[in-house]
């Protein structure tokens, strides 16, 4: 006799669920409950199953970078002319400019999100990638969203 897998469906209340969390990672399950229609302790109960699943992988905060002073937001562009992508993977890791790093298919091979504090500080991490590869720079003007 096969023992029935247990099932988890993914529904309206569960987007519902992360749509809360993302505008707010630190609501309370009973605030997240009110608004679904569900007591606390159901939501946490969603929320486990969404982490359980992998569904719902990390808490994060939304950082004001300009108010630390980093006035310059910049898109690079990374094509690899080496083939040490895991030194390259390494030095992102460990350049606290860097916020945001994909690796990509298409013309380039990683694209990153960084936030510098003067275009001296963004001269100093593109000499630091050419290291590495060739790169295209698109700045940041407005964030939209």
């Amino acid at each position: 006799m096969m023992k029935e897998k247990s099932v988890f469906l993914f529904d309206e209340v569960d987007q519902s669920i992360l749509d809360l969390l993302t505008c707010n990672s630190r609501r309370q399950w009973q605030e997240i409950g009110e608004k679904v229609h569900l007591t606390g302790q159901a939501v946490k109960n969603r929320v486990d199953k969404l982490e359980k699943m992998g569904i719902l992988k990390n808490y994060t905060i939304n950082i004001d970078y300009k108010k630390l002073g980093c006035m310059v937001h910049t898109f690079i562009a990374i094509s690899m002319k080496t083939t040490k992508h895991s030194e390259f993977v390494e030095f992102i890791k460990g350049e606290k400019t860097i916020i945001e790093a994909h690796r990509t298919g298409g013309e380039a091979c990683y694209l990153l999100k960084a936030s510098t504090t003067s275009q001296e500080d963004l001269t100093r991490l593109l000499d630091a990638i050419l290291e590495y590869g060739n790169y295209r720079v698109s700045l940041s003007l407005e964030q939209v969203k």
